[in-house]
């Protein structure tokens, strides 16, 4: 049985410009910001008349016009972890503020699908694309992901990178090696010297970074590579959980955790509790990348902190004011030392004060 569809065609430019009395010329002038200026009492009888008719530009026939829409492409590994989305947040905003209207994909830090969403933004025409999150130290995938690039930048469109260097475009990354070692030397100096650094998965660049830069700023601080034990795993909350309890199991009850990101950080520390540990007391814990979450977390997890929303709207201002050269944005964590890590010395006093509460 046949519906009974009452839909309405959608308002055209030109119903537009015929409803405001006008040109289509300045029709167009006055809705798709063009630079031409425009009789103030034009645009604004264009406007009402655009909100009257209910009227939607069609994107498709702006790319046609001008090359480009007005839209920016967002590629993230994982929406839900708080590091992509505060950085998406970032582009929103300067998007938003920039004329443009951001979309979101996510690859599950897949490269095969990474590679497929870009192919796929490229025939929807967006003003640029920010790939945010880190390389896989894949010299095939890479060599592919580049040449998609290519083909956008060819095609008149702007891509940017965020989070990882590497790549012959635009580049905003986090110096995630200084950052961990700054963090490594701040612990040492608070009497740790021996720890296990839940390093994420073998072949991701930014893992890899934090992981060795931790490495050797305890090498600096005068402790050598047998101190520090080395766990591989997912680059999530439930990694940190699972290595964690992968390193109690094996009978290994360490002093110090320090997980490559905070959310694996925050699956660590919800393992310690499940074991009976309380971290900051029994088993100090350090993350990185100061997502907002940890506002909630207690004790407050020790960590690097890494300007993710300035990264988001950085990226925006190399698309909507591209340099004559490529870019090179480098952007500095800084380490907060917070209750999770309260030294040794203090732990050790803790621990005591504890064991004679409960004797009394």
């Amino acid at each position: 049985m046949a519906r009974d569809d009452n839909r309405k065609a959608a308002a055209t430019l030109h119903d537009v410009a015929r409803e405001a009395g006008v040109s289509l010329a300045t029709a167009s002038r006055s809705l798709n910001g063009s630079t031409r200026k425009v009789n103030e009492d034009y645009r604004a009888r264009v406007l009402a008349a655009a909100a009257r008719l209910n009227y939607a530009p069609n994107l498709q026939a702006q790319a046609v016009a001008k090359g480009r829409t007005s839209t920016v492409g967002i590629v993230v590994s994982d929406i839900t972890d708080p590091y992509f989305a505060q950085i998406a947040g970032g582009i929103i905003s300067a998007a938003e503020r920039g004329g443009l209207i951001a979309t979101i994909a996510v690859t599950g830090r897949d490269p095969e699908r990474e590679i497929q969403i870009i192919s796929a933004l490229r025939g929807q025409r967006p003003s640029g694309i920010v790939l945010v999150g880190s390389r896989l130290a894949d010299a095939a995938m890479t060599a592919r992901l580049a040449e998609q690039l290519r083909e956008f930048e060819a095609e008149g469109g702007h891509p940017v990178l965020l989070s990882q260097r590497g790549l012959p475009f635009d580049t905003i990354a986090f110096d995630n090696e200084a950052g961990a070692r700054s963090l490594a030397l701040a612990l040492a100096a608070l009497g740790y010297d021996r720890a296990v650094v839940l390093a994420g998965p073998e072949g991701l660049l930014t893992a890899s970074e934090r992981a060795q830069g931790f490495i050797d700023g305890f090498a600096a601080a005068g402790h050598p590579a047998e101190s520090i034990t080395v766990v591989h795993c997912a680059f999530t909350r439930d990694g940190g959980f699972d290595a964690m309890g992968d390193v109690l199991e094996s009978g290994h009850e360490p002093a110090l955790v320090f997980a490559v990101n905070d959310v694996m950080a925050v699956g660590a520390m919800a393992r310690l509790r499940q074991a009976g540990l309380e971290p900051g007391r029994d088993v100090a814990v350090a993350g990185f990348d100061d997502i907002e979450t940890l506002r909630d977390v207690d004790p407050g997890l020790t960590t690097v902190r890494l300007p993710l929303v300035q990264g988001g709207v950085t990226a925006v201002d190399l698309i909507v004011h591209p340099a004559s050269e490529q870019s090179l944005v480098l952007l500095p964590g800084e380490v907060v030392v917070r209750a999770s890590t309260p030294g040794v010395g203090a732990a050790a006093a803790a621990a005591a004060l504890a064991a004679e509460a409960l004797t009394a």
